[in-house]
């Protein structure tokens, strides 16, 4: 595991940017927790129930990029822990950059 976003596999999609995550529900807490095979692992304390647990990362992105809720979007993996999610209003060049200073700063914690 890695806590670099220089290894993250983003992607430019029409609106936005296509961002890999690896699902952990049920954790202790909420947040960022580094990035694993691309991936970015986001840990919510929700369990993976209903949908619930999709809407608290997409929350928990949004809140932690300085984004409205509206501005992310599950785009894949709806019931798996490898999602990909639509982060719009940022630049591939942006959103690295945020989630490297948020990984660097332990910023993507919430309780």
């Amino acid at each position: 595991m890695s806590n670099s976003a220089d290894d993250l596999l983003l992607e430019t999609r029409d609106g936005g940017v296509a961002l890999a995550v690896k699902a952990q529900p049920g954790a202790k807490r909420n947040a960022l927790t580094g990035v694993h095979a691309g991936a970015l692992k986001v840990a919510v304390s929700v369990a993976p129930e209903q949908g619930k647990a999709n809407q608290a990362i997409a929350a928990l992105l949004a809140e932690t990029l300085g984004l409205k809720k509206s501005d992310v979007e599950l785009l894949a993996g709806q019931t798996s822990r490898s999602k990909k999610f639509l982060v719009r209003g940022l630049s591939v060049e942006e959103l690295r950059t945020r989630l490297s200073e948020i990984l660097a700063g332990g910023d993507g914690r919430h309780g």
